[in-house]
């Protein structure tokens, strides 16, 4: 079962920086709608896969705040279909409730932040809210989330064995790397 959900949740989170850097690299703004959408489609795809195996090795401050990023998932999502300004406000405001949820878990789990997987988990939290928050509102700081995000989910992940995830992260991290570049060549903000 470990393999499987490595490989569905590996797989989901790669593919989806692929098509950020596909979509940082498009010539059209049909093109760039059409990878955003492809991009947050597989990211919401492969949330489950990453949830459990978060809750498997008690990480709660990861699981929670995961399966907290499903709300900005979704409005990257609307907003890759719709365009600005017709989000709902109510996701935000779960996103932010998840995230106070799974640290006060963490900490209650754990008696205090105890553990050097604690440390991996809030950089992991905060890199991906940040990237995930700041991407679905299209601002190209939210690929310095993702960096963050990457390096501290493939620490986590190796130092627990599971390291097909941990190469993922790795893989992906040049594709976030590479869809900053992009953008940042394009001019666009």
């Amino acid at each position: 079962m470990d393999i499987l959900l490595q490989i569905w949740g590996g797989s989901s989170y790669l593919l989806n920086k692929i098509c950020f850097s596909r979509a940082e690299r498009s010539a059209t703004p049909e093109g760039n709608k059409a990878w955003r959408l492809r991009s947050w489609g597989i990211f919401l795809a492969g949330l489950p896969a990453w949830v459990a195996v978060f809750v498997m090795e008690h990480n709660w401050i990861a699981a929670t705040v995961e399966a907290g990023g499903a709300p900005a998932m979704l409005i990257g999502f609307i907003v890759a279909l719709r365009g600005h300004g017709n989000e709902p406000k109510w996701l935000d405001y779960l996103a932010r409730f998840a995230v106070v949820f799974g640290l006060a878990a963490s900490l209650y789990d754990f008696g205090g932040i105890t553990t050097l997987t604690q440390v991996y988990e809030l950089c992991v939290a905060a890199g991906f809210l940040i990237g995930t928050y700041l991407s679905a509102k299209d601002n190209v700081n939210g690929y310095f989330g993702f960096m963050l995000g990457n390096l501290s989910c493939a620490a986590l992940m190796g130092s627990q064995g599971y390291y097909i995830l941990m190469a993922q992260q790795l893989v992906s991290l040049a594709f976030v790397t590479d869809a900053y570049r992009a953008r940042k060549r394009a001019g666009r903000r």
